[in-house]
């Protein structure tokens, strides 16, 4: 597969070089490139990498009968048949929550081996780390949460370097000129259709064929429902089959289980729509107010919107082809869903790796004028709101409802149109989503 760089490749090797560094947890869906980027830097950053797939190979659990460090590493290095060095070696425990006493291990390899560099990773783990009986080593393991490539990512894959460093570098005093917008934009309708998917990415641009594309993203769709048995009982297989197909029809919308199927008792469809949470394909996007932080403080959890894992596999499941979206303006397909999942995708990307992510959006619900405003962003102890824009046009009342009622000194809005800092309300075009903190700062003082 052609190599995509990551942004979690720098963070990596940062924490390589960290002497006070703690063994890491890599966590995400499966099929982000946790394993092809760790032991990409494993091969790249050390004398050796020593890579164990519990999946694949289940005698090395017998390895962590015990939590000693020495010991495990002495049985390890004897069925690998090779050295474990500290500074030297990198020991990559993949599939990590096959083996629970494995995670619970590295909080001794913290305290007792602090110079070996242990990377665990696993596309089930949370899984393992909600079972009852599971003891986690809380505060002697780092985070670090992988999602799948980001539009500045994708660029980067398509060898559209100089697109992204101009992204990183905006501002308001030189914008890009309407020949570049237009660029910038084409490149956010392929991110679109693509997704963010490394395998797709990666056949996109080696070959530039959509339809085989469409073709890898429907393989990985149907991974996702293999893993299906991994999550739960039989029993409950057709609700999980239920929710993942509901979601990516429903985003932008209130969730509602009535609306996925009104045969199924709600609790079921919400134990469903748990595991795929815990997996990594589905998102909740809360309904909190806007009159302080942290935003999660006012989140009413009855209350939510959904999005998927990736906004191809969205599209993928949508039953939307590459030459309709090809054809048509993609952003206000399925009534702006997809301008939605893009923005929703793009916050979960640029969101601090370290900590968990979560999305927000307010809305008043009163019978004589209900209001919603799509997203809100913490930013200089003030709930920003983003308001996702499909069309050319929009009056942005509910908008300005917000900004009369709470604090914040401006509202976002994210759509094809040029950037634009005229207040309350500024204009930020899709392709920059990643730099609104910066953009937005100084009017935030």
């Amino acid at each position: 597969m052609l190599h995509i760089k990551r942004d979690i490749e720098d963070l990596l090797t940062a924490w390589k070089n960290d002497n006070q560094r703690w063994p890491l947890l890599v966590r995400g869906a499966r099929q982000v490139g946790k394993s092809y980027s760790i032991n990409l830097f494993g091969e790249k950053e050390f004398e050796n990498l020593v890579t164990i797939n519990f999946e694949q190979y289940p005698k090395y659990k017998a390895c962590f009968d015990t939590l000693d460090p020495k010991e495990i590493i002495e049985a390890i290095s004897l069925l690998y048949k090779t050295d474990i060095i500290p500074g030297k070696t990198l020991l990559f425990l993949d599939e990590i929550q096959e083996c629970p006493r494995a995670i619970t291990a590295l909080r001794y390899f913290q305290e007792q081996m602090p110079q070996l560099h242990v990377i665990g990773a696993g596309s089930l783990l949370e899984f393992a780390l909600s079972e009852e009986n599971f003891r986690m080593p809380v505060g002697r393991v780092q985070y670090i949460y992988m999602k799948p490539l980001s539009f500045g990512e994708f660029l980067d894959a398509l060898g559209e370097n100089k697109s992204r460093d101009m992204i990183e570098n905006l501002d308001w005093e030189k914008p890009p000129n309407p020949v570049i917008h237009q660029h910038l934009l084409s490149l956010v309708k392929k991110y679109a259709i693509v997704g963010g998917m490394p395998r797709a990415v990666a056949e996109y641009a080696s070959s530039g064929n959509l339809g085989r594309c469409h073709q890898i993203q429907t393989i990985i769709i149907q991974t996702y429902r293999d893993d299906f048995g991994k999550y739960a009982s039989k029993v409950k297989y057709k609700y999980l089959q239920k929710i993942f197909y509901a979601v990516p029809r429903m985003i932008g919308k209130k969730f509602k289980y009535s609306h996925v199927d009104d045969s199924i008792q709600s609790r079921d469809l919400k134990e469903a729509l748990e595991l795929l949470e815990k997996a990594g394909v589905v998102y909740r996007v809360k309904q909190t107010r806007g009159d302080g932080l942290p935003l999660e403080a006012n989140a009413n959890d009855r209350h939510f919107k959904t999005i998927f894992l990736d906004i191809g596999l969205m599209q993928n499941l949508c039953g939307l082809d590459s030459e309709t979206l090809m054809a048509e303006n993609f952003i206000q397909v399925n009534a702006g869903s997809v301008a939605e999942q893009f923005v929703a995708q793009e916050l979960l990307a640029y969101h601090d790796p370290f900590e968990e992510a979560s999305l927000y959006y307010w809305a008043r619900e009163e019978r004589s004028s209900s209001a919603e405003v799509d997203y809100l962003t913490a930013c200089r102890g003030f709930a920003v709101p983003l308001e996702v824009k499909a069309g050319k046009t929009g009056a942005l009342r509910s908008m300005h409802l917000f900004l009369e009622k709470y604090p914040a000194a401006l509202g976002v809005q994210i759509s094809q149109h040029p950037f634009n800092n005229t207040l309350p309300i500024i204009s930020i075009p899709f392709y920059g989503i990643k730099k609104i903190p910066r953009l937005i700062k100084n009017y935030l003082q």
